[in-house]
């Protein structure tokens, strides 16, 4: 028989059972892949783990750092040991967490941050990504655009929190990630995401920078950065989680039900 390998055997199935074995062989690949980080995974209440996983977990891969930053092994197996100001709703699995004490800084539900790095971000030629747009050499404000410097910037609460004394620009895509924002004459400076922020039009043809996400006295605690003109990839998290959890827990009301 014409594509017969033997009498019980053709091309046909030896092709059928080869890609039967590959796509097995992919899937237990993309599995262990997939386990380089946040495993194994730990129980609920309890907070066990399998401490001598074996299935699917990888053998460790050494990643080298760009710009002089090391190397980095995974899976490493180091666990998250942070504490967090919160309580469970009830002891069942399954049941979420509520906070104690400022819920914009208890780092759960929207507030929730990652531990990356505490580095700034950098660009492919190992300079500092995100900078004030004051130190950011050849970029500027474009013409008939609105600048945004000196412009009131807006709680919720629709009460003002503070005036734009910068903005910081994203040096590799060209775009402006912060507001740097003064909350008054020798107070300190804060960094608000621009995901964060509209540009509105008030009495007298006024323009003014109204953040939905946390009311004007809120802005107090934003989280700072340790350097003027520097922010860490792990301050940027902080700053991102603060007003991500003022959407949930910056007022009462919007913590309740919709009807």
């Amino acid at each position: 028989m014409t594509g017969s390998l033997t009498s019980n055997l053709d091309v046909a199935q030896v092709v059928l059972y080869a890609f039967w074995i590959f796509f097995a062989g992919l899937i237990w690949y993309l599995r262990q892949e997939d386990r380089r980080e946040g495993y194994p995974l730990e129980e609920d209440v309890s907070g066990r783990y399998n401490k001598s996983p074996w299935l699917f977990i990888p053998p460790k891969k050494t990643f080298v750092l760009p710009h002089g930053q090391g190397l980095k092994q995974v899976p490493d197996f180091k666990r998250d040991a942070r504490s967090f100001p919160s309580r469970r709703v009830a002891p069942a699995p399954g049941y979420p967490s509520e906070p104690v004490g400022n819920p914009l800084l208890a780092g759960i539900g929207p507030g929730s941050w990652a531990e990356r790095a505490d580095k700034p971000d950098m660009t492919a030629h190992g300079d500092a990504r995100i900078v004030p747009l004051r130190v950011a050499e050849g970029f500027s404000i474009v013409d008939g655009q609105v600048d945004p410097r000196g412009l009131p910037v807006q709680g919720f609460d629709g009460k003002t929190a503070g005036t734009v004394k910068d903005v910081w620009v994203d040096r590799s895509e060209h775009l402006i990630r912060y507001y740097e924002v003064s909350l008054g004459e020798g107070a300190r400076t804060v960094l608000v995401p621009n995901n964060f922020v509209v540009y509105r039009t008030g009495r007298g043809n006024s323009r003014y920078l109204y953040v939905h996400a946390i009311s004007a006295a809120q802005f107090a605690d934003v989280p700072a950065t340790a350097r003027l003109e520097l922010v860490t990839l792990l301050e940027e998290d902080k700053i991102a989680a603060y007003f991500g959890a003022g959407l949930l827990y910056a007022d009462k009301s919007r913590q309740e039900p919709l009807l």
